[in-house]
């Protein structure tokens, strides 16, 4: 009974920029929507998951999280300081794409103030596993356990060439503990969410803390009294960055406190029509890329 969790912010930007622009015989943009829909169909065959919900942010940058730290994905703003800046094609593409995905009956949740990252974590602990977290976003390593059975099918390198991401992964890649991924980011910085980090600690300080510390407070304590594992530099760094430390971690860990909706979250029955999609399907040029989610679902078209 797989769960398999879309982060369907990070697949329809995949899908933009790694498709050909494509318009509709109306001169709508339509590579994001069919590049999405590939994914979720291919994605769909490959994993067979039971269960299935596209996840969406409900706030892209929620207030506690600006409260914590004023500057967090700041450099995300449009020139006016209020919405998030996207490409001027995509923009169109999500209203119709968000349509689509409910004219197929497939679970879309998103929350006042929580990101979709917040919606997929409270998920990852509250539903039973296994559970597939699809994205194309590093920041959701923090969530990847043995037990329960929780998994990143990471797209940065494509769908062809995903990684599937546990545990030892994490631990191969980094070289840390594959729990301390957080921590190791929350060090480390993100600078695509606008997160610095520690001034001065790159990825191979950020390994060392996270291989002989399990929190940033302990990381302190250690450079406080002069822990002999950290040099005296990483020691300075981590003492002067303590303010940053105070924070950093609530604002990287993902919440799992979601309000979730009391939904039927099992993969969509074939609905008494597919009127509504058919048209969508003509209307937009969308042609096999929905005979493809069709297929997928082990739906029939007639």
């Amino acid at each position: 009974m797989t769960l398999m969790l879309l982060d369907s912010g990070s697949l329809w930007y995949r899908a933009y920029y790694g498709m050909p622009e494509s318009f509709a015989s109306d001169g709508t943009p339509i590579n994001a929507i069919r590049g999405y829909l590939d994914m979720t169909a291919r994605l769909l065959t490959m994993y067979k998951p039971k269960r299935l919900v596209a996840c969406i942010d409900g706030d892209w940058r929620p207030s506690w999280r600006v409260d914590l730290y004023p500057d967090y994905k700041s450099n995300r703003l449009e020139e006016d300081g209020e919405g998030e800046e996207e490409p001027d094609l995509l923009t169109p593409q999500i209203p119709i794409l968000l349509d689509l995905i409910e004219e197929f009956g497939i679970p879309l949740v998103g929350a006042d103030d929580y990101e979709a990252d917040d919606v997929m974590a409270t998920y990852a602990v509250k539903e039973p596993g296994p559970v597939r977290i699809v994205t194309g976003d590093r920041d959701l390593f923090q969530l990847v356990s043995d037990d329960p059975d929780v998994q990143v099918i990471y797209l940065a390198k494509g769908i062809s060439n995903h990684d599937l991401v546990n545990r030892a992964w994490i631990a191969n890649k980094y070289q840390i503990p594959g729990d301390r991924y957080g921590l190791f980011a929350t060090f480390r910085g993100d600078p695509s969410d606008g997160l610095p980090g520690v001034k001065g600690i790159g990825e191979k300080g950020a390994a060392l803390i996270a291989n002989h510390y399990a929190s940033a407070e302990a990381a302190i304590t250690g450079a406080k009294n002069a822990d002999t594992h950290l040099s005296a530099s990483l020691q300075k760094k981590i003492i002067e960055g303590a303010d940053y430390l105070a924070f950093a971690p609530k604002l990287v860990a993902c919440a799992t406190d979601v309000p979730l909706p009391k939904i039927d979250i099992r993969l969509p029955k074939k609905p008494e029509s597919l009127e509504k999609i058919i048209e969508y399907k003509e209307k937009y040029n969308l042609g096999s890329s929905v005979d493809r989610l069709i297929s997928a679902l082990n739906w029939s078209m007639i």
